[in-house]
């Protein structure tokens, strides 16, 4: 860099671009319809420059848009000479634009000073629908990417300011909810157009040049702050893996995620080779959501004071690798459906598992297993068809060195970026009547550092015929590892009740459901940090009687911690020597 910039205007860039992208966000919610949006959160904005390098990345969900650059060269290099101010680009293509899959669709806005290009925003958003074999995006069992629904590669959708409405209206007239689809595209839009006027008003105040060779030392400083980082950590190649209990089709059968983290000087290399080949089912994930996933996993174990200026410098140290013909880097027409919530989560848990060993100090334990499902059927209240987001069971998150894990959060894919719904709200919308929804006794991973609790929940169909799809889950079969000897999470388990009659309810399979049928599921929470016979026997007592997450029995087996059931109080003696015979001193 040539040009030398005084600290505050290069604070006043930086933090500028951190806050614009957290204005996208905040408009998308407030003017989407989808509840998976507007109330969950489900998207990720970020900022990029004319040559692709990220900028700013500050809120959203990993496999949305931390690779967002990807995607930018790819439209780059699709309309060399041919990108104009006014244009906006939308795509969903897992194998022809770079995104995470078909439900994720994204816009992409260039912003010019005058005929200059000089950024591009992104905004992402999981649609209401997509056109696919059923309403919602976890159909577990396609004959390829195609019943996933349209297709969009990088397609202009407005050019030079003009709407271009004949592809609007071949796209729209490919998914079942028309209007919502059109106004959720439109927000994610208004949320560039105000990208574009912050980013014009800083450009205006300081010049390009300037805000260009701030951008770069952002770059720059975010590099040797990474490099930095990375030399204080072991060298050496640590390992760590992570199975989803089937890909869908064939079921029962787990599928692995085998990752290789090697350490050299201020280099890091993320490897999957050895994880199982691409799969018939829906689990598969393109480059883009494995890449995104990875380097998001490895953003947890660096200094926490950085996590609002990751960009460009953060990436170039570390370098993903994925072979082609694997399940994390599927070709066409492999199905991707599952990517979100089944691989790229457990593409971070491999990640963390691996990189906990190389930094015991930051150790990181995995969150509750994704138990979601998606319910369509005729909505009598608005006598047309309705698709329901089941994400109200999630699991909490899972314990970091020092810390317990948040109760009641998202799965791990999102990191916390997705809320739960809103109980009335959910009410209001869809035909269903909410049973319960309460945190689960005895269900984190125990450690000295405990996980999130899990929940009990359960609802009741009060529509009419529906179908259920349990595509969006996984965690019977399989579990998130802990670590420093922290518990593993806890089975999910799901049933429904028809007449009395129990049965259960499996992940990543249909289901039909009739009036007055109970759908209930007990969720695992978060893993565990360290041994639980290490945990503070007070810490203990307060989740026996003031969190209610732990009973006395589970206080006992678990931790080693006597609580007396009159004085609600630990017996220090009979705890001393409890843990003393169990640990063999």
């Amino acid at each position: 860099m040539t040009q030398k910039i005084d600290p505050i205007t290069l604070s006043a860039v930086w933090h500028t671009m951190q806050r614009v992208c957290r204005e996208m966000r905040h408009l998308i919610d407030r003017t989407a319809q989808n509840f998976l949006i507007a109330q969950m959160h489900d998207n990720s904005v970020g900022i990029w420059d004319a040559n692709a390098r990220t900028v700013a990345i500050p809120e959203g969900l990993p496999a949305q848009y931390v690779g967002g650059k990807l995607t930018i060269e790819y439209i780059l290099e699709e309309y060399k000479g041919r990108i104009y101010p006014g244009d906006v680009f939308l795509l969903n293509d897992p194998h022809h634009g770079h995104c995470n899959h078909v439900a994720d669709w994204g816009l992409v806005k260039p912003i010019f000073v005058g005929d200059e290009l000089a950024f591009f925003a992104l905004s992402r958003a999981h649609m209401e629908d997509t056109g696919a074999a059923y309403p919602g995006a976890y159909f577990s069992n396609p004959y390829d990417i195609h019943a996933e629904g349209i297709l969009i590669p990088p397609v202009k959708v407005m050019e030079r300011g003009v709407e271009c409405a004949d592809i609007l209206k071949l796209v729209l007239n490919n998914v079942r909810f028309k209007e919502g689809v059109r106004v959720d595209n439109y927000a994610l839009i208004g949320a560039m157009n105000l990208c574009e006027q912050r980013v014009l008003e800083i450009i205006e105040k300081y010049g390009l040049e300037t805000v260009r060779a701030c951008v770069s030392e952002m770059i720059e400083r975010a590099d040797k702050l990474i490099r930095k980082e990375i030399r204080n950590m072991p060298d050496g190649t640590y390992t760590g893996e992570s199975g989803t209990d089937d890909d869908g089709v064939v079921l029962d059968v787990p599928v692995w995620v085998r990752c290789a983290v090697t350490i050299r000087g201020d280099e890091m290399i993320i490897d999957f080779t050895g994880s199982d080949p691409q799969q018939k089912g829906f689990v598969n994930c393109t480059w883009f959501t494995t890449y995104s996933s990875a380097v998001a996993a490895a953003l947890l174990f660096f200094d926490p004071a950085m996590v609002d200026y990751h960009n460009e410098g953060t990436m170039r140290p570390i370098t993903v690798i994925a072979p082609e013909g694997s399940v994390l880097n599927a070709q066409y027409p492999a199905p991707v459906g599952g990517a979100p919530v089944n691989m790229g989560g457990n593409i971070i848990e491999a990640v963390v598992m691996a990189l906990s060993k190389a930094v015991p100090h930051r150790a990181v334990a995995c969150w509750g297993r994704r138990y979601g499902h998606y319910v369509f059927g005729h909505n009598p209240r608005t006598d047309g068809l309705y698709m329901m987001p089941g994400y109200e069971a999630e699991g909490g998150a899972g314990a970091v060195y020092g810390y317990d894990g948040y109760n009641g959060t998202g799965s791990m894919g999102t990191l916390g970026n997705i809320n739960r719904g809103n109980i009335e709200d959910i009410e209001i919308r869809y035909p269903w009547f909410m049973l319960q929804q309460e945190f689960r006794t005895d269900s984190s991973g125990a450690g000295k550092w405990r996980g999130g609790a899990g929940l009990n929940w359960g609802g009741q169909n009060v529509g009419g015929e529906a179908g259920i799809h349990t595509g969006a889950g996984h965690g019977e079969k399989t579990f998130s590892p802990g670590a420093l000897g922290g518990e593993n999470t806890h089975p999910n388990e799901g049933w429904m009740i028809r007449n009395g009659e129990r049965s259960p309810v499996h992940c990543h399979r249909f289901y039909n459901l009739q009036t007055g049928d109970v759908i209930r599921k007990a969720t695992g929470g978060g893993a565990g940090v360290g041994d639980p016979f290490d945990r503070d026997p007070q810490m203990v007592l307060a989740d026996v009687v003031d969190n209610e997450v732990v009973s006395i029995e589970g206080a006992c087996q678990t931790y080693g911690v006597i609580i007396d059931p009159r004085t609600m109080q630990v017996d220090e003696e009979a705890t001393r020597q409890l843990r003393s015979s169990r640990k063999g001193k």
